[in-house]
């Protein structure tokens, strides 16, 4: 089993079964991608699509198990080579954030603007959503880490770090009741 034939297939789901457009987006041929994908049948012994003459049709049961896991597997590879990267180009990188529309309009600008004149070759990303979809995003991998300010249960499963407190306050005239 090789890391190209399990990319091979994961792309040929990602182009609803379509070789030729999987191969033209590989740069790369259509035999060469179908040759692989049956020796990886082979080796395994299971199909892991279904076909109509020279047609893929369908992804067996099988097969989606098996994509499932070669997309875990190539997005850890993904991991290992931005964990070399980081330890050869410290200064560059990607950073994702998610956070609520709240932190990101009133309390993070600064601090952005301050990181990305400090470290101008790391690409940051921000994204915005509730409570539930930063934790969300955290849990999957898709952001780095969280800036929330509510809703703490959401992310028991993660670490939280306190960075700051909000210092709230109720302001009314001097003569109301």
């Amino acid at each position: 089993m090789k890391l190209q034939q399990l990319r091979y297939i994961v792309e040929v789901v990602n182009h609803n079964l379509n070789v030729s457009a999987t191969a033209e987006s590989l740069y790369t041929s259509q035999p060469g991608i179908s040759k692989q994908v049956r020796l990886l049948e082979d080796e395994l012994g299971v199909q892991i699509f279904e076909r109509s003459g020279k047609h893929l049709t369908q992804v067996t049961p099988a097969g989606e198990a098996i994509v499932e896991i070669s997309q875990s597997i190539l997005s850890r590879v993904e991991s290992i080579k931005a964990v070399a990267s980081e330890h050869t180009h410290p200064e560059m990188g990607n950073l994702n954030i998610s956070t609520t529309h709240t932190q990101a309009r009133y309390a993070l600008p600064d601090v952005i603007k301050a990181f990305t004149k400090r470290y101008p070759k790391v690409s940051l990303h921000m994204h915005q959503g509730t409570p539930t979809q930063i934790s969300s995003s955290v849990a999957k991998g898709s952001s780095d880490f969280a800036i929330a300010t509510e809703a703490f249960h959401l992310y028991e499963d993660l670490v939280m770090l306190p960075c700051y407190h909000w210092n709230r306050s109720i302001i009314v005239t001097p003569d109301h009741p």
